[in-house]
């Protein structure tokens, strides 16, 4: 419930009903909320930050339709999953992946991934291969090629990252759900292609994340991901976290990237091919920024369809 101020709200608001079921799966010791519409192999959709499940909303119920098993979670920490005060390293969250897919009883899956969801799928492509069909992976790079961006482009990526870095202040989640989640809509703004921003949809979009971030410790959870990142820069586990990464994947990538994405640059995204010996195509999207999956959904969709197919 929320509150006239725009308060805490509970996680029955992410629940919303459509051409999906809404289930609860446990998986590598949490619970996750998962929202699934069709049957066939499985496409696992992988939601950024300040989103939740809703971001795919578009997209479930057309992969469906076209003889997937579509799958959308809320990320621990997100939406309705458990909000553990821990595991939002990088080998926690790939393990959530790789636990759900077997959870949901598949052998493998495609993986579509946006922003930070893109950032765990390729996390999960190296660590879990054998459980990682195909990979597609939307306004995110290679994390490697992330972290040496920000070190080596302080007018570009590193500048771009300046939110970021807020992230690692104490407490920054208040600031967060202040205002009933002002901050949120902002950076939905800062980050979304002009196009969209401008357009009808924006306001609605940005009040469902507004109102998911709400949920008691979401906003906590949500930012220990990001600083558990810089923090690992100079731990040991993250020295063996990029050493593991450097594997080359071995899982066919298809990366989209928006051409006005202001968050995680194009130049930095570029890059990433490097780190993939499959089967691997790019492609810019003109005018989108950094959240392609609502911003040119039909695009998405075909090109998702197009590389599950393939």
């Amino acid at each position: 419930m929320t509150d006239q101020y725009g308060g805490p709200v509970d996680e029955s608001c992410v629940l919303t009903e459509g051409p999906w079921t809404h289930r609860f799966v446990g998986a590598n010791g949490s619970r996750f909320h998962v929202v699934e519409a069709g049957t066939g192999p499985m496409v696992l959709f992988l939601h950024g930050f300040p989103e939740h499940w809703w971001a795919w909303h578009d997209l479930l119920p057309a992969v469906a339709d076209a003889g997937f098993r579509a799958v959308a979670m809320d990320l621990r920490g997100y939406g309705a999953s458990d909000k553990p005060p821990r595991g939002y390293d990088g080998y926690t969250l790939a393990a959530d992946v790789a636990g759900l897919i077997r959870a949901l009883g598949e052998r493998s899956a495609t993986l579509v991934g946006t922003g930070a969801g893109g950032l765990i799928a390729w996390t999960a492509a190296s660590f879990h291969p054998q459980l990682v069909r195909r990979l597609v992976v939307l306004g995110a790079p290679h994390p490697l090629r992330l972290r040496a961006a920000i070190f080596a482009d302080p007018r570009g990526q590193f500048a771009a990252s300046t939110p970021a870095l807020k992230f690692q202040l104490p407490r920054y989640e208040h600031v967060l759900t202040r205002d009933g989640g002002a901050v949120v809509e902002e950076l939905l703004r800062r980050w979304g292609g002009p196009e969209w921003v401008a357009s009808a949809g924006f306001a609605a979009y940005a009040e469902r994340c507004r109102e998911a971030m709400r949920i008691p410790q979401a906003a906590f959870c949500a930012l220990e991901g990001y600083r558990w990142a810089f923090r690992s820069v100079l731990r040991l586990h993250g020295y063996r976290f990029v050493k593991l990464m450097q594997k080359p994947l071995v899982t066919p990538t298809l990366q989209l990237h928006g051409a006005a994405d202001v968050a995680s640059l194009p130049r930095t995204a570029q890059g990433s091919g490097r780190y993939v010996i499959a089967p691997y195509e790019w492609r810019l999207l003109d005018g989108v920024g950094h959240f392609p999956h609502v911003e040119a959904p039909d695009v998405v969709l075909g090109e998702v369809l197009r590389w599950t197919k393939s």
